[in-house]
């Protein structure tokens, strides 16, 4: 199979995808950083946590099954994390509060519950940040002018035959530009997030 065709997680998993794996880890090491602080988590033990996270997704991530399930690979992640605070608590046999009076051990499991509040926080945040962080990747590898074109109707809700008129494009290309971006941005978050 063309490589290019795979997703970011499908390249990730195949042996020796090094370049990928990084780019894998620079989309979820801000995610997993933010979400470690809010578990009090200083801030030296939060990049060993990372690191243990990210070790454990590559050790296993040739072999998890992502069943086309909404969020699989989200959920997976999150239970990685909810063991890795757990042993991190554990370790040093303390319960610090957090924001609002509660323990983080009660957060840790609110967050480990797939239907909790803190869940769904998880999930949106996730999607945010990894869609943020995909385009972050890839707008280098398209012409400012069809970015810019995808940007103004994706984000900034500009009519197609605006963005052509202000870009001196095509109103075709402007349409194209959009489907090109999308389309790349679906196969990169395949399996990561769930586009429509």
């Amino acid at each position: 199979m063309d490589e290019t065709s795979l997703s970011l997680l499908g390249r990730a998993s195949q042996p020796n995808a090094d370049s990928s794996w990084n780019q894998l880890a620079e989309v979820y090491s801000p995610l997993l950083r933010r979400w470690l602080r809010s578990y009090d988590v200083q801030p030296a033990d939060a990049d060993d946590l990372i690191q243990e996270v990210l070790t454990v997704v590559s050790q296993e991530l040739p072999a998890f099954d992502h069943n086309q399930r909404t969020g699989a690979f989200r959920n997976w992640l999150r239970k990685i994390l909810v063991n890795r605070l757990r042993g991190y608590w554990r370790d040093r046999r303390m319960g610090p509060t957090v924001s609002g009076g509660s323990s983080a051990l009660e957060r840790i499991n609110q967050l480990e519950d797939a239907n909790s509040e803190i869940s769904r926080i998880w999930n949106d945040e996730h999607d945010r940040e990894v869609v943020s962080r995909l385009m972050a990747i890839m707008q280098p590898k398209f012409l400012p002018k069809t970015w810019e074109a995808f940007h103004r109707q994706m984000f900034q809700g500009q009519r197609a035959d605006q963005v052509a008129e202000e870009l001196e494009m095509p109103l075709g290309s402007v349409y194209v530009a959009r489907c090109r971006v999308l389309a790349a941005l679906r196969r990169e978050a395949a399996g990561l997030i769930d586009l429509e």
